[in-house]
């Protein structure tokens, strides 16, 4: 049974102030649970009584709690019948962009605010077989339940850092790509598999500072050119549409 301190202390990792002096942040659902298991350490595991969770890890405690507990523990309207605290990953731990990018392709988010769209951008991220995603510190928190319960338990398969963008993007040999009015033709334009995207605000597009750094810029043209169309894409649809592009370029099939 969980003491009042503990499910205090659980419930306090629904604000970053918590999460960040912590090193901790909370996972919900036995589906967003098992898919994390393998990217971070796990702190505790708990399950409402009577319900099993098969994934867990041999030797693993499980702590059960009644369903009134659960329902005080979660951060969710419906709370789901498992919660897993885990420890996030060291600053840095994932490599730098700029040696990332020179091996493979990646993303840099400038500023994305929206929740649903970071957590749309890092499941994207995963089907594409995008592993690195750099955000700028002005990001969205990529612990926070909203963000995570959008990810659909992506993150286990995307590592996500924070850095200063302008400054890491300057110091990256490999092509750094944005999508900008005056860009060329995505579809007819020449890509690569390395090298980063760069995914600007909602709102403001790819900030100026950002912007300094992109070395190829590239256009999404609507169809049909001539026709009436909304004025831009969100950020999410955008990274898909972009991804989509250059994974088309390098496709296998699997035999």
């Amino acid at each position: 049974m969980l003491s009042g301190n503990e499910i205090k202390h659980i419930r306090s990792l629904e604000l970053k102030k918590y999460r960040d002096a912590e090193g901790l942040f909370v996972a919900e659902g036995p589906k967003m649970v098992e898919e994390m298991l393998d990217a971070f350490p796990l702190r505790r595991l708990i399950v409402e009584e009577g319900k099993t969770f098969a994934a867990a890890p041999r030797g693993t405690k499980v702590e059960y709690v009644s369903p009134a507990v659960m329902q005080r523990l979660s951060f969710l309207k419906t709370p789901h019948d498992v919660i897993a605290v885990f420890a996030k990953p060291a600053p840095g731990e994932g490599g730098s962009l700029a040696s990332v990018a020179e091996r493979e392709l990646c993303l840099a988010l400038d500023d994305i605010q929206n929740p649903g769209n970071l957590g749309t951008i890092i499941r994207t991220a995963s089907w594409m077989g995008v592993r690195h995603v750099f955000c700028s510190p002005s990001t969205a928190d990529v612990y926070s339940p909203k963000v995570l319960q959008a990810t659909m338990g992506a993150l286990g398969t995307v590592r996500v850092s924070y850095c200063d963008l302008p400054d890491a993007l300057s110091r990256c040999k490999a092509d750094v790509w944005g999508t900008f009015l005056d860009g060329e033709n995505i579809y007819t334009s020449t890509l690569s598999s390395t090298g980063v995207i760069v995914i600007g605000n909602e709102g403001g597009g790819i900030s100026r500072e950002v912007e300094r750094t992109v070395t190829r810029r590239l256009f999404i043209p609507p169809y049909p050119p001539e026709g009436r169309h909304v004025e831009s894409l969100n950020a999410g649809m955008a990274t898909a549409i972009t991804l989509a592009a250059f994974r088309s370029r390098y496709y296998r099939p699997i035999r």
